[in-house]
C-alpha cells in the first residue's frame, strides 16, 4: 500500500511538474531561422512578424541566417536542433517536399519538419511580354503543340514550384516544352524581360510589379485572384493545374505538441490581422491562417502527388 501511494505521488507531481513547466514556455529566446539570403522575401516577412511574436511570446526572436542549395542547408540544420520549441524555421512548400525527393543529399526528410503554420502562399501563372504573339494560353498551347521542344519557358529553379507546374503542365498539354532554370526570381524576370525565354513561370506578386510590360494568360489557383479577378485560371481553360509557393514556419518533428500549440497561437494571432491581410492582397499574396493539422496534411497530399512525378522525371 505504502509503495502504491508512493508510485502515485510520483506520478501526481511529475504531471504538475509537466504542467508547469508546458505553462511557462517559453523561458527563453526563440531562434527564428532564416533559409535565405538576409533582405529577400523571407527575411521580409519573418522582420515583419518579429515585433507581434515577441510581445505575445514575451520573449526575443533571434534572428538565424542559414541560405543555400535553395533552403536546404537552413531545413538540414533545423533537424539537427533540439526539439524543444526554442528553434524554428521559415519553410517553403514545394521546397521541402521536393528537395528530399529529387535529390539523395538534400540533408533532411520532409517528416524531419513539423509545420506550425502556413501563412500565406503565392500562385503561379503563365506570363509572356506585351508584344507576344501569344494572346491567350490557347495561342501557347496550340504552338507548344505544333512545334515540340521550341516553346522555352522560364522558372525560378530545379524542383521548385515552377519546375514542378511546369512538368505537370506539359503533361497535360501532351507535348514538350522546354524549362529553362534560374537561381530565383530575380534572374527569372529579367530572362523573360530580355527576350531570352518565351514564357515564364510568375508568381501573382511577380507580374504584378511589371504592370503593362507583361501580360499574364492563366493564374494555377483554384479561385480568380483578387489582383486579377478577370483572369482566367487553368482549370477554367480545361487544364487541372494548381500550383503555388506556400510560406510558413516548422519546428524539429518531435517538439510536443503543447508547444507547436503556443507558436502556433502566437502565428495564427499575426496571420489573422487585418491589416497584413489587406496589404497581402494588394501584393498578390494570398493570406492564410493554416494550422499545423491542416498544414501537414497539405503536405503529406504533396508528397502523394509528387512523388510518381519527380521519379519519372530526375
Amino acid at each position: 500500500m505504502k509503495k502504491s501511494l508512493i508510485a502515485i505521488g510520483v506520478f501526481l507531481s511529475g504531471t504538475l511538474l509537466s504542467g508547469i513547466a508546458s505553462a511557462e514556455y517559453p523561458e527563453r529566446d526563440i531562434t527564428y531561422q532564416i533559409t535565405f539570403a538576409p533582405g529577400g522575401g523571407s527575411d521580409i516577412r519573418a522582420r515583419a512578424q518579429q515585433p507581434h511574436l515577441e510581445e505575445d511570446l514575451g520573449v526575443k526572436m533571434q534572428m538565424q541566417y542559414k541560405p543555400g542549395g535553395g533552403g536546404s542547408l537552413g531545413w538540414s540544420n533545423m533537424a539537427k536542433q533540439k526539439a524543444d520549441g526554442y528553434f524554428m524555421t521559415g519553410i517553403n512548400i514545394p521546397h521541402i517536399v521536393l528537395q528530399p525527393l529529387a535529390r539523395d543529399n538534400a540533408g533532411y526528410k520532409t517528416e524531419d519538419i513539423k509545420p506550425v503554420v502556413l501563412f500565406q502562399h503565392i500562385p503561379f501563372g503563365i506570363t509572356v511580354l506585351a508584344d507576344s504573339p501569344f494572346q491567350t494560353l490557347d495561342d501557347l498551347v496550340t504552338f507548344a503543340r505544333e512545334n515540340p521542344g521550341k516553346l522555352t519557358i522560364g522558372g525560378s529553379g530545379t524542383w521548385d514550384a515552377t519546375h514542378i507546374a511546369h512538368l505537370q503542365f506539359e503533361k497535360l498539354v501532351g507535348s514538350k516544352m522546354t524549362y529553362i532554370p534560374h537561381k530565383g526570381g530575380k534572374p527569372k524576370q529579367t530572362a523573360l524581360l530580355g527576350g531570352h525565354t518565351m514564357a515564364s513561370w510568375f508568381g501573382t506578386s511577380e507580374w504584378l510589379p511589371h504592370g503593362e510590360k507583361v501580360r499574364t494568360l492563366a493564374v494555377a489557383s483554384a479561385e480568380p485572384v483578387a489582383t486579377n479577378p478577370d483572369l482566367p485560371t487553368f482549370k477554367s481553360l480545361g487544364f487541372d493545374l494548381l500550383s503555388a509557393v506556400y510560406h510558413g514556419v516548422g519546428v524539429p518533428k518531435d517538439t510536443p505538441d503543447d508547444i507547436v500549440a503556443r507558436l502556433q497561437s502566437a502565428f495564427l494571432k499575426v496571420a489573422n490581422d487585418p491589416a497584413t491581410h489587406e496589404l497581402k492582397l494588394k501584393s498578390g499574396i494570398v493570406p492564410l491562417a493554416m494550422p499545423s493539422a491542416e498544414a501537414q496534411a497539405l503536405i503529406n497530399q504533396r508528397v502523394i502527388d509528387w512523388t510518381p512525378i519527380v521519379e519519372e522525371f530526375k
